[in-house]
């Protein structure tokens, strides 16, 4: 918005007893409107129905669109008036005392209504529902699962997301922020750790698997209560990069505890594979992106998508060291990292070359999720 147009509003019209994630509707709006640095008072105005519950990019793209009145069976759920006329014929539409202002341009979520995901760039179609004590549940799901549409690894889709719902709405229920989560899941990081490197790993590993639920636990809570920050993006991302080639370094001198420790050649052979390929890994995907738009490598066709799932980052390892530890060999679940990260750190350089000669040929490099 340039410094001449003049700032939009955003107003809840009526009330909701109705709470969301512990969060009444005319809260839930102010925070998503705070996000998109909307604020002010008169119109311009972007209008919420309080009756509604809905994902916060359908505020984004009402702002963004002069006009629009985004509707569900008929009923305005939110609209962006441009004057004072249009604002009071909206505010009594969505009170059920008149129509909606035939000015606007009625956008029914009934009928397909959809917008694009910048990020995935894709089109989609975020939850929109009436929002009730007997749709609450349902909304809150959607709400958690509309959170984060990228891909990622086989636990985080399969394994626990339930755990992390039902946890999820637990920190909400006690006010706990997500920072708060993310403090609790790095005191279990570092205390599995301290446990690998004193070969105690089925403690390490329970210890690791709460701290790696909790690692989604609280994205989705600050997504879902809209108290995500700069600190928090810090504190998470932060904590995600840093540990885990710690976690491989200490769990190969915790062998020692077990009679199992690696020879000194192969010792520096497995951590210099895991170190490296961790390194060259993240350095490929951050080219990828620079090179291709923005594009990340792990959406760019089905395979990279489906390669996500298994390929070595921090759980698809902990998979492979669990197995190790089932047979009391967690010398050769390391190894078996070990090796596992350098084959596929060779798949990603693969896949760059591939898609730089696509770029020669003068063919496109996009995500398969935009075709979608």
């Amino acid at each position: 918005m340039s410094e001449t147009e003049p700032a939009i509003s955003v107003e809840t019209v009526g009330a909701n007893p109705v709470r969301l994630w512990g969060l009444d509707t005319g809260e839930r709006v102010r925070r998503m409107a705070a996000k998109l640095g909307l604020g002010g008072t008169g119109a311009p105005v972007v209008l919420a129905n309080a009756a509604y519950a809905f994902d916060p990019a359908w505020l984004a793209h009402v702002a963004a669109h002069p006009g629009v009145v985004l509707t569900l069976g008929e009923a305005p759920v939110l609209g962006h008036a441009r004057g004072e006329q249009e604002a009071a014929g909206l505010r009594a539409a969505m009170r059920g005392e008149g129509p909606v202002p035939a000015d606007l341009l009625s956008l029914a979520y009934e009928d397909g209504a959809a917008i694009e995901n910048k990020a995935l760039r894709k089109r989609e179609r975020p939850f929109l529902m009436i929002l009730t004590a007997e749709t609450r549940r349902a909304i809150e799901r959607a709400s958690y699962f509309g959170a984060y549409k990228g891909v990622t690894d086989l636990l985080t889709k399969y394994l626990w997301p339930e755990l992390a719902l039902w946890l999820t709405r637990l920190a909400a229920w006690l006010g706990l922020s997500p920072n708060a989560v993310s403090a609790i899941g790095a005191v279990l990081c570092i205390a599995a750790t301290v446990a690998f490197a004193h070969g105690q790993y089925w403690l390490g590993m329970a210890m690791g698997f709460v701290f790696m639920v909790l690692d989604t636990v609280d994205g989705k809570l600050a997504r879902c209560t809209i108290t995500s920050s700069r600190l928090g993006d810090v504190l998470d991302h932060g904590i995600d990069l840093v540990h885990p080639p710690f976690w491989w370094w200490f769990w190969t001198t915790g062998l020692s505890y077990w009679g199992l420790g690696l020879s000194e050649i192969l010792f520096w052979w497995v951590q210099g594979a895991i170190l490296g390929g961790y390194i060259v890994q993240r350095l490929i995907e951050g080219v990828f992106i620079a090179r291709f738009g923005g594009i990340h490598i792990h959406v760019w066709e089905r395979f990279d998508s489906r390669f996500r799932l298994v390929t070595a980052r921090r759980n698809p390892n902990m998979v492979i060291l669990f197995v190790s530890l089932l047979f009391g060999r967690p010398d050769i679940g390391i190894v078996a990292v070990a090796v596992w990260t350098v084959l596929s750190c060779a798949v990603h350089l693969v896949r760059l070359i591939q898609a730089a000669a696509q770029q020669r040929r003068g063919e496109p490099v996009i995500s398969w999720l935009a075709q979608g």
